[in-house]
């Protein structure tokens, strides 16, 4: 496997770089162009920008996460035409400067879902946390009170204050949109894209829902095991991919994440290891990347990995906030870079015992 870090840029960002790189088996640098909103071009003298701080400093960078969709590809309007040719564009730039790998999800209005964002555990440190039964009351609340935790110039990536303004119109939008139109608006935004990826040797590799199921009367599709076998055999192409959160999946307890790394492992490009501890309520809350943290059995994981010769990118997810780190909720430098570590030590033992 390759260790990935997500960066979210210079000005963006109180991790630097320099920081980064002082992490052992770091190797590549997971990016974006955050100010970049969704139907956007990502131009070429914007990339370059960005390419050459984050190659002077030793690191590749050929995992995007994210280039966001326009809601018009997803509702389907007739508008979104003009936006996948504005996506494909933004491919064929990306791909001068050695991007492989384009990381997005396909939810409707909302990216990432959490009712707290700095949830105490036990041990003193804070970490995000999902109560269930909040979900049923105003999104408009959540939303505030999600808006109100971002610091100036750290906005959270999915729930940019531009498209927060604009619930109710969102949601008059994706009014009636049922889970069969969110699948075949998926599947002819894939096809438009098909014939580019090949062309470039990119690869689109979708991000599961998060959490897996429903949420406000929106349809979301990413949520198991069949729904990624219903993914990659609509569109049965090595360039039509998985990026693997096992923290999304594993939000359901009935997901077996390592079985699904086993199952699909040559249809995942690049993957998220997360922890979640489930609560008997239906509550969960992400933890420590240590297996017995949590729920989501990050040994067998990375085993799975491990025994299936993964050779993309893996970047530890959502990290608790520790020892007094003022950050961006979920993407501290400390508790990731711990998590780092505890992935290299179980692949390192596995790497040893093979070896015997």
């Amino acid at each position: 496997m390759q260790m990935g870090f997500r960066w979210f840029g210079s000005g963006n960002d109180k991790i630097t770089l320099a920081d980064i790189k002082q992490i052992p088996g770091v190797s590549s640098i997971v990016w974006a162009l955050h100010n970049k909103m969704p139907g956007e071009v990502w131009e070429k003298h914007e990339i370059a920008e960005v390419a050459q701080e984050i190659k002077s400093h030793g690191f590749t960078m050929e995992v995007v996460e994210s280039v966001n969709i326009h809601d018009d590809i997803k509702i389907g309007l007739p508008s979104r035409d003009a936006h996948i040719a504005a996506y494909i564009q933004t491919i064929r730039n990306l791909s001068e400067f050695g991007v492989k790998v384009i990381c997005y999800n396909f939810m409707p209005i909302f990216d990432w879902t959490r009712t707290e964002l700095f949830f105490p555990l036990e041990d003193g440190s804070t970490a995000l946390y999902y109560e269930k039964n909040k979900i049923q009351d105003d999104p408009k609340e959540m939303a505030e009170y999600i808006l109100s935790k971002q610091q100036e110039g750290n906005t959270f990536p999915g729930w940019e204050p531009e498209r927060m303004a604009r619930l109710d119109e969102l949601f008059a939008a994706y009014q009636g949109l049922t889970k069969e139109q969110l699948w075949d608006n998926l599947k002819y935004f894939l096809e438009a894209l098909m014939p580019v990826c090949r062309e470039c040797g990119v690869v689109m590799a979708i991000h599961p829902d998060d959490p897996p199921w429903d949420i406000f009367g929106l349809p979301r599709l990413i949520v198991d095991e069949p729904a990624v076998k219903r993914l990659l055999s609509m569109i049965d192409d090595p360039h039509n991919c998985l990026s693997l959160c096992s923290g999304s999946f594993s939000a359901n307890p009935d997901n077996n994440v390592a079985d699904i790394v086993r199952r699909y492992c040559d249809r995942i490009a690049f993957a998220h290891v997360r922890n979640v501890r489930h609560y008997p309520n239906g509550d969960f809350s992400e933890v420590s990347h240590r297996d017995c943290d949590g729920h989501t059995g990050i040994y067998d994981i990375i085993k799975a990995y491990y025994d299936c010769g993964f050779t993309g990118v893996i970047r530890p997810d959502h990290g608790r906030h520790i020892w007094g780190e003022q950050c961006r909720p979920g993407y501290g430098l400390y508790d990731r870079a711990l998590g780092i570590m505890y992935m290299w030590g179980i692949w390192d033992a596995l790497e040893k015992r093979k070896q015997k």
